[in-house]
This record gives C-alpha cells, sequence and structure tokens, in this order.
C-alpha cells in the first residue's frame, strides 16, 4: 500500500457494499446475453416495419384459420370436411412454392410481395363479406383457402430473400430469430384471440379483423426499395429470362451444407412430429379429451416462442452445422422422452423443450440458406423450403399415424423420436463436412 494512503480510507462496511453493484450490472449483461437481440429492430427501420407488420399478418391468418374451420364444422358438422380445408391450403402451398420461388428469383421481389399480401387482404375481404352475407357455402370457404394458400406460397419467398438485403451479415441471426418470435406469437395468440372473437362477435370479426391487419404489411412493403435479384444468370432478348425451377433444384442438390440441412428438418418433421397423434395420446396416456388436446398442440408453440425470446447467446456460435444438428437430436430425444413419461405436465415440458429445439434448428438453417445461397438462388430456395414444411409434416402424420395402427402410439412416439437422432448421426457420419460449417466462411 502506498505510504501517502491514509489508513483509513475504506472502512470494511464499504467493501460489500461495492461489490453488490458489480453483481448486478453481471447480472443484467447475462440476462441481456440470454434475452432475444432486438439490434435489428433498433438499428434498421425497413426491417422493423417488415417484421411489424408480418407479425401482425400472422396473428390475423391465424385468426382466419381458426374462423374458417369454426364455420365450415357449423355447416357441415363433419371432421372429414373440416380437415379437408388443410388440404385445400396444402395442395397450392406445395404446386406454387417453387414456382413463386423462381418468380422471385426473376422480378422485383417488393412488388411480388405487394401482389401477394394485397391478394391475402382480398381473400380475406371475401371471407368477411360472405360470412356478413350468410351465403353458407362450404364450397365458397374451400376455394378461399386455396387462394390464401396460393398468396402466400408466391410472395412468402419474395420476402423471406429480402431479409438478407436489408439485414447486414451479422446481424442475420438475430433478425431470423426475430422473425420465428413474431411467427410463434401468430401461432399463440392469433388462435386465442380468434376464438374470442368468433365466440362473442362471430367469424365475420376475425376476417375483419385480419383483413385490415394486412395493412401494416402492406405499407412495410410500399416503403421498401426496390428488389430486384442483384444477378440474374440468363437473358433473352435482353431482358432477365424467367428462373428456372429446375435450376433450383440442381443447386441445391450440388451443395452439400445446403442439402444437409434441408434434410435434418425433413427428418424431425417426418420421425419426430407425432401431433396426429394428440387426440388418442390425450385418451390413452392421461385419461382426457379436447382440453388435453390443446395444451398438447400449444406446447411446442410455447416452447418455440421461448427458445426465440432467449437467442440472444445464438449469434456467438459460428458452428452452425453442429448447431442444427444438435439442435434436431434434442428435438428427437424430447419426443421419445414425451413417449415415455405420462404424466401430463412432464408431457408438456418435454412438448415445450422439442418446440424450443425446433426454433433454435430454424433459426440455424435460415441463416445458412441467407447467407451461403448467391441472391439469385434465394427465392427459389425459400419456394423449396415452403415445400418442406407444408409437406413434412404430412408426410410425419402418415408415418405416425401407420406406426401407432401397427404398434401404439406410445412405441410410435418413442421410436419416432429415436428414428430423428439416428437420422441425425447418419447425417453427420455422412457429411463431417457439414460439422465444420462455420459461419464466418460460408459454404454452400
Amino acid at each position: 500500500m502506498p505510504t501517502d494512503q491514509p489508513p483509513t480510507t475504506s472502512p470494511p462496511a464499504a467493501v460489500p457494499a461495492a461489490s453488490a453493484p458489480s453483481n448486478g450490472g453481471r447480472l443484467r449483461r447475462l440476462s441481456r446475453g440470454a434475452l432475444a437481440d432486438i439490434g435489428p429492430l433498433r438499428d434498421i427501420p425497413d426491417y422493423r416495419r417488415l417484421w411489424f407488420g408480418q407479425s401482425v399478418s400472422a396473428i390475423g391468418q391465424q385468426m382466419t384459420a381458426v374462423a374458417v374451420s369454426v364455420q365450415v364444422y357449423q355447416l357441415t358438422g363433419s371432421p372429414f370436411a373440416t380437415g379437408l380445408v388443410g388440404l385445400c391450403s396444402l395442395v397450392p402451398l406445395i404446386a406454387f412454392g417453387l414456382y413463386g420461388g423462381a418468380i422471385a428469383d426473376t422480378v422485383d421481389r417488393r412488388k411480388l410481395g405487394l401482389i401477394g399480401s394485397g391478394g391475402l387482404a382480398l381473400v380475406s375481404a371475401v371471407l368477411a363479406t360472405q360470412a356478413l352475407a350468410g351465403l353458407h357455402s362450404v364450397a365458397l370457404l374451400y376455394a378461399a383457402v386455396a387462394l390464401q394458400g396460393g398468396f402466400f406460397a408466391v410472395s412468402s419467398p419474395a420476402r423471406s430473400s429480402m431479409i438478407p438485403r436489408l439485414v447486414p451479415r451479422e446481424q442475420l441471426p438475430a433478425a431470423n430469430a426475430l422473425n420465428t418470435i413474431g411467427m410463434n406469437l401468430g401461432m399463440t395468440v392469433g388462435p386465442m384471440l380468434g376464438g374470442v372473437l368468433i365466440g362473442t362477435y362471430g367469424a365475420q370479426s376475425a376476417y375483419l379483423v385480419d383483413t385490415f391487419a394486412f395493412g401494416a404489411t402492406l405499407y412495410a412493403m410500399w416503403r421498401l426499395p426496390a428488389m430486384h435479384p442483384q444477378r440474374a444468370t440468363d437473358t433473352v432478348d435482353g431482358k432477365p429470362a424467367r428462373a428456372s425451377v429446375l435450376d433450383g433444384l440442381r443447386f441445391l442438390r450440388e451443395q452439400p451444407n445446403l442439402r444437409t440441412s434441408f434434410l435434418a428438418d425433413l427428418a424431425a418433421m417426418i420421425f419426430g412430429l407425432p401431433r396426429a397423434l394428440f387426440p388418442a395420446i390425450a385418451v390413452g396416456f392421461y385419461g382426457d379429451g379436447p382440453g388435453t388436446v390443446g395444451l398438447l398442440v400449444a406446447a411446442p408453440a410455447v416452447g418455440a416462442l421461448a427458445g426465440g425470446l432467449f437467442s440472444g447467446w445464438i449469434a456467438r456460435v459460428h458452428r452452425h452445422g453442429v448447431a442444427v444438428l444438435t439442435a434436431v437430436a434434442a428435438w428427437g430425444l424430447a419426443i421419445a422422452a414425451f413417449g415415455v413419461i405420462h404424466q401430463l405436465w412432464l408431457g408438456l415440458l418435454f412438448l415445450a423443450a422439442a418446440g424450443c429445439a425446433d426454433t433454435i434448428s430454424m433459426i440455424f438453417r435460415n441463416t445458412m440458406m441467407q447467407v451461403a445461397a448467391p441472391d439469385e438462388m434465394r427465392g427459389r430456395l425459400q419456394g423449396i423450403f415452403i415445400v418442406v414444411v407444408a409437406g413434412g409434416p404430412r408426410l410425419g402424420d402418415f408415418e405416425s399415424g401407420t406406426a401407432a395402427a401397427l404398434t401404439s402410439p406410445a412405441v410410435s412416439v418413442i421410436t419416432g423420436g429415436l428414428a430423428c437422432v439416428a437420422a441425425v448421426l447418419l447425417l453427420a457420419a455422412r457429411r463431417p463436412a457439414f460439422l465444420r460449417y462455420d459461419a464466418r466462411h460460408p459454404t454452400p
């Protein structure tokens, strides 16, 4: 100690007081590091408007989905007729998803997004009109749902491929995490709010809210600059040639890292998604009915929302291939554990953990697709992604239902989760380069 320092400068009681702010500051830093990084919302006005518009629209679209199902069931009293609503949406999603991506790689993506969002708003207005007019036409409801699927499939690749043009590369993981938060807010808040509005004011109220909610997306799109693909590979008579769907599929086939990320996602959805068994599980595992089914359906979405909210650490991870396979394996293990444990609260916890793992996988997979793929291919890859997301869960429903019919729901869930883990191990063994993928030096 220096000789000129007074011996009574720091009383003993001051030592704990001095350490308290340090501990508090450390806790604040830890909490900021765990919570989602809102930097893209704070720093990039175009992205902020687009995120807000899409989040509001997601809530409205989920309200509409509930309203259509309620209307069809009220008109027919048939679960089969209600189930056809999903098929009416699935077919155009798959049919137009690939072509929507190809169009997005040729034209101004901003204009395509405006057309798609305007079309969706118009369909919601038609649904509101038919409900107010009391037309009672199931065929009209089916046709409207099919149009919604088509407009969404055409415009979604354009909207998704805009993000890398708006957000710097280092902020893409944070932006993708925020996108998952907006999507999962729609999946959780939308059905609940829609149920309340439909029960109080009728289906037309949900359709009207959805129609006006698209105003936020249309405004955000309108404020964006033109978004032509950065490089057109071919021209016809001096104009950019229409992008080929087959070229997009060939590109994906020739890029092992991107292809592996798609295969990992398919493994999770085909083997580890037992949603078709939830009604049987509610009765067989827990001795309950529709109320428990609702909890089982909601649990993964709640976990997914939590995964997005606590995603601040994601930007510090550079080995995205390892992160994707780890998250998919965690999904499979959580699903297998759900099949083993027949206590409701534990089952919901495992489903929520699976949803959280799925969100983490999605964030890294989207970031890989946006960073590693060239701009002129991003629309087509997003179109392929829509087809995978739309078709994968339906294949999962078929797989889990078939396995349950041959064995039992419990065996189907357990073996499906373990098969997902086995698929991850196989991908890791066959594609060791995927484990070495580094976001700082991305290679498709």
